[in-house]
This record gives structure tokens, C-alpha cells and sequence, in this order.
């Protein structure tokens, strides 16, 4: 059966959406392909499942109004992508430094209260994912090849660990939350969100 791809499929390739990682995680093994690659040991990420996951990511988080979703990223190369995914759709972001009680202490300056949390990498941001489960949050997940998916309610299957790959991954989250939304087509969003743009400036 023919996939749909919302992007050319060697798009994903080029930014290397499909690299997973040396060692692999049991809880990732439906997300993965059979086979590492060949001459790096990597495990590969099953393209038809990101594909798919972006549909059901993308129609979960339109449910919300977008100042409800938070997006973080301790992850260097995360952290202008998530940024400019808060930006795209109108949501909340904090990368970097997560300052601890900032979902769970209603006396920090800093605290706040989402509906919905997107983390770059469970492992990484181990503090937001620790304190949306306490606090009752669904928790989006964009998880590699090692990651765990304890307390990650939905699964985005994608290299969370490379700048190109990130890039495009929040590119295109982005554009397929706001298409869910109705507030923009393909032709639209292309011409005013270059992929490139997402890349730079690292």
C-alpha cells in the first residue's frame, strides 16, 4: 500500500529524521525498522510511523488553544526550533534551563499552567516530564531510538538528538498544527516558513 507522505519521503532523509541511535529501547521496537544500518550499528527510525504520527499529533494538539500548549527543550539544537514552533502556532515555550516547580509551585514567578506539554527529548527534559505527570498533563513526546516512553502519552518517532532533524521535525509539526486548525494551507505556510530559516543560526 502506497504511503502519503506529507513531504517527500527522501526530505526526512535528508535531515536525517529516520537516525536513531547505537542502543534502542524495548518500548521503541514497534517505532523502529527491522534492521540497524548497515555499517554504523544505528538503529533506523520507521519513516511510515513518524509520517503517521504527525497526522495524530498534529489533530491532538489542535484540540488545544495554543497559549494552553507548553513546548520544551533542554537539547541545544531543540531549542531555536521549539522556540519558533511556540512562535508559528502561539504557544508557550521555555528551552534551556527548566526551572524546577515551574508546573508544580504556584509561588515561583515562573510557574504556569498548561493543558498539554511537548518535550524534545524525555531523557533530556526529565524535569518538565516529571512534573507534568504530577500535575495530570498529557505529555507529547518527540522520542528516539533509547528513549523510554514511561509517562509519554503520545510518541513522535524522530532523531531527537540532530540539528536538521529537529528543525524539520518542528517545521512540520507546526504547519500540520495549524492546518488541523484551518488557519493555513501548504502553498501558504511554505512561502512564509522556509525550512531553511529553521535551520540557521545555530
Amino acid at each position: 500500500m502506497e504511503v502519503d507522505y506529507l513531504i517527500p519521503r527522501d526530505m526526512y532523509e535528508q535531515h536525517f529524521v529516520h537516525i536513531g541511535t547505537q542502543q534502542s529501547s524495548a518500548h521503541m521496537t514497534p517505532f523502529l525498522e527491522p534492521e540497524k544500518q548497515e555499517g554504523t550499528g544505528l538503529y533506523l527510525i520507521d519513516l511510515e510511523q513518524t509520517n503517521s504520527r504527525f497526522f495524530t499529533v498534529a489533530n491532538f494538539l489542535s484540540r488545544f488553544k495554543p497559549e494552553n500548549i507548553l513546548v520544551v527543550s533542554a537539547r541545544q539544537y531543540g531549542q531555536r526550533p521549539a522556540r519558533r514552533f511556540a512562535q508559528a502556532i502561539g504557544a508557550r515555550h521555555i528551552v534551556g534551563r527548566f526551572i524546577p516547580g515551574t508546573l508544580t509551585n504556584p509561588r515561583l514567578r515562573s510557574y504556569i499552567e498548561p493543558e498539554v506539554i511537548i518535550v524534545t527529548d524525555p531523557q533530556a527534559d526529565q524535569q518538565a516530564l516529571s512534573e507534568a505527570v504530577n500535575t495530570g498533563l498529557p505529555v507529547v513526546g518527540i522520542c528516539d531510538a533509547n528513549n523510554t516512553l514511561r509517562f509519554v502519552d503520545l510518541v513522535l518517532p524522530a532523531n531527537n538528538k540532530g540539528r536538521r532533524s529537529l528543525a524539520l521535525v518542528y517545521w512540520l509539526l507546526a504547519r500540520e498544527v495549524v492546518k488541523a486548525q484551518g488557519r493555513v494551507s501548504d502553498d501558504d505556510w511554505a512561502k512564509a516558513e522556509q525550512i531553511e530559516d529553521w535551520e540557521s543560526s545555530f
